[in-house]
C-alpha cells in the first residue's frame, strides 16, 4: 500500500538510545533511502543522484507531512521527535497539496507478451527524480491522511520513542512489542520507586 510509504518516511526520524537519529541527516543517508524505496518512488536506483537541495526539500516536505500527523493523531500528543520544531499546520498542508500537484501522473496500460494486462500510474511528463520523488511521498501521505488508516494513526507513547503508527488492533498501544516492553519497565520502575 502506498500511504505506508509515508510512514516508512516520518520514519526516517527515530530514537536509539542516544536520542533521535535522523536517516535523512545527509545527502548519502537520503540517497541511501531512496534507492531501498526505488519503485514506490519512481526512480531509477542506478541513475539517482541526490543533490544538498534535494535533501533539504525533501525533509522539509517530511516536516510538513509530520505536522499534518501531528494533527491527525489530535487530541493525543504528536510524536516527541520534533513537536516543538514542526511547521504550521496550514504552510506544511500547502506544501504537500502543491509538492504532489507538481507532478501530474496518468494510468498507462502495460502488456507484456507473456503476461496479463496490468495498469501502473506513471508521471504524465518528464519530470526530474526530485520531484518525481517528492511528488511520491507527498501523495502517500494525502492517501493515508485522506483514507480509513488515518483513524488508526498514533504517535508511540512509550519513552524515547519518535514514531507514528497504524494501529492494527483495537488494544494496540504501541509501534512495537519492544516499544510496549519498554513503556511496561518505565511504569514498573515509576511505581516502585515511589513505593
Amino acid at each position: 500500500m502506498s500511504s505506508l510509504l509515508a510512514l516508512e518516511f516520518v520514519s526516517t526520524v527515530r530514537a536509539d538510545r542516544s536520542g533521535p537519529v535522523d536517516a535523512l541527516e545527509d545527502v548519502g543517508g537520503m540517497a541511501a533511502w531512496v534507492r531501498d524505496h526505488a519503485a514506490d518512488l519512481g526512480v531509477d536506483p542506478a541513475t539517482f543522484t541526490a543533490t544538498p537541495e534535494m535533501r533539504e526539500d525533501v525533509v522539509a516536505l517530511r516536516q510538513a507531512i509530520r505536522a499534518l500527523f501531528a494533527r491527525a493523531v489530535s487530541p493525543g500528543p504528536p510524536s516527541g521527535a520534533d513537536a516543538a520544531r514542526l511547521p504550521d499546520f496550514e504552510p506544511s498542508l500547502d506544501l504537500v497539496n502543491a509538492t504532489a500537484a507538481a507532478v501530474p501522473v496518468a494510468p498507462r496500460l502495460e502488456w507484456p507478451s507473456q503476461g496479463a494486462p496490468r495498469a501502473r500510474t506513471v508521471p504524465a511528463r518528464v519530470t526530474g527524480d526530485s520531484a518525481r520523488l517528492r511528488a511520491a511521498l507527498a501523495s502517500a501521505a494525502i492517501d493515508l491522511l485522506a483514507g480509513p488508516w488515518r483513524e488508526q494513526l498514533r504517535a508511540c507513547p512509550a519513552p524515547r520513542c519518535v514514531l507514528y503508527f497504524v494501529r492494527e488492533h483495537p488494544r494496540q498501544e504501541w509501534c512495537s512489542v519492544a516499544c510496549g516492553n519498554r513503556a511496561r519497565a518505565a511504569r514498573h520502575y515509576r511505581q516502585h520507586k515511589n513505593a
